[in-house]
């Protein structure tokens, strides 16, 4: 089955540009060891780098995407090999992804494109980004405009993350405020 690529634009590095990568998704009755890989820049399901690897790694760029459902550890003796990291959030309500950005960053050591996919809404934005994510696909039907504004609906963080390392009681100077 041929697929359509649609050219759309993501929220990287908080700015608004040009998605040129494609996502693959397996539709009922594709195989991950069968189905057709679209050529240009590509992020495949993990199922499909894990069946193709061999043949995924003579691409001179190409992506993986984790289910909400995967260990980070999946990829971590692959992660080399990537130039990005999607990882997918079937419904909003799902948090699970947050888990895998945060171990991707911090216990995997992964510095590259690290992208929300999926079901991704300006309120997850702030909160994503505090666990590593630098890129987002914004829900085709939301405005990314607005969605980028999302990364800075607060002004400070209380408690440590991947992007904060202090948290703010060890930041702030405070006076002591005189009893008389």
């Amino acid at each position: 089955m041929e697929r359509m690529l649609v050219s759309t634009n993501i929220i990287k590095n908080r700015e608004v540009v040009a998605d040129d990568w494609s996502v693959l998704r397996l539709n009922e009755g594709d195989s991950a060891d069968s189905v057709s890989i679209p050529a240009g820049k590509v992020i495949v399901p993990f199922s499909v780098w894990n069946a193709r690897r061999a043949q995924l790694l003579e691409r001179a760029e190409v992506g993986v995407w984790l289910g909400s459902d995967a260990q980070a550890d999946v990829v971590k003796d692959d992660l080399a090999h990537f130039s990005l990291v999607a990882v997918d959030f079937p419904k909003f309500t799902d948090g699970r992804g947050y888990s895998i950005a945060y171990n991707l960053r911090t216990r995997l050591g992964y510095n590259g494109e690290l992208r929300a996919i999926g079901d991704v809404l300006r309120d997850q934005l702030f909160y994503m980004q505090r666990v590593g994510f630098n890129a987002f696909a914004v829900r085709a039907d939301k405005d990314i405009n607005d969605a980028l504004k999302g990364l800075t609906d607060f002004s400070e963080k209380y408690q440590t993350s991947w992007d904060e390392k202090t948290p703010l009681f060890r930041r702030v100077q405070r006076q002591a405020v005189s009893q008389d």
